[in-house]
């Protein structure tokens, strides 16, 4: 099992007992980490693709084995007892996608009102089919003057590669069909059409 590196600067857990879980399930699935982080303390992290409700433990094995301190969105209404407690120690953050500020401006302000905070995202918004990816996380990054490391979920190498780090321009729809070419060998866990054509089968 090879386990990363992980910049000094790059949000931590500081758990020993929940790295020391996450690397024993790695090993027991037979993943690997590769790539790397910018040496920086706020960033987005883009995952796909995103096939499968398997992609969501892989994905915790990993924060965990890295000692990750890692955000997601999640909708408000689902943060009430017995649920809310353990949403926010995963990283949960409840946003209102009826607020005027949209869900966009409330992740923008998330990050202004924190000194570190790596935020990750499907930009897939779904398990299913899509022609695109959805580009919210890109005017999430560029609003809050962060980069975006891409993150490749690839169940054929089983490994979970991070980088390249791409800094979002003003061409949003570049920036996503870059994104997406970057993407669309990569085999996810089940099989399907990636959003930019190429079979992302599993």
């Amino acid at each position: 099992m090879h386990i990363i590196d992980v910049a000094p600067r790059v949000p931590r857990r500081g758990s020993a007992a929940t790295r020391f879980l996450g690397r024993t399930l790695l090993r027991a699935y037979g993943w690997n980490t590769a790539g790397e982080f910018p040496n920086v303390p706020k960033y987005v992290i883009a995952v796909a693709p995103h096939t499968s409700n398997w992609d969501f433990v892989m994905g915790m094995c990993v924060m965990f084995a890295l000692d990750l301190k890692l955000s997601f969105l999640a909708k408000h209404t689902i943060f009430v007892w017995p649920f809310a407690p353990f949403l926010r120690w995963m990283g949960g953050i409840p946003v209102d996608r009826t607020s005027s500020h949209g869900v966009v401006g409330e992740s923008i302000a998330s990050f202004a009102q924190t000194e570190s905070q790596v935020l990750v995202v499907a930009p897939e918004g779904t398990r299913s089919h899509v022609e695109h990816f959805k580009v919210g996380f890109l005017h999430i990054a560029r609003g809050a003057g962060v980069p975006v490391v891409l993150a490749a979920l690839d169940y054929d190498k089983k490994e979970i590669r991070f980088g390249p780090t791409i800094e979002p321009g003003e061409d949003v729809d570049a920036d996503r069909t870059r994104i997406e070419t970057y993407f669309a060998p990569i085999r996810g866990k089940n099989p399907r059409k990636g959003p930019s054509g190429g079979v992302i089968a599993g």
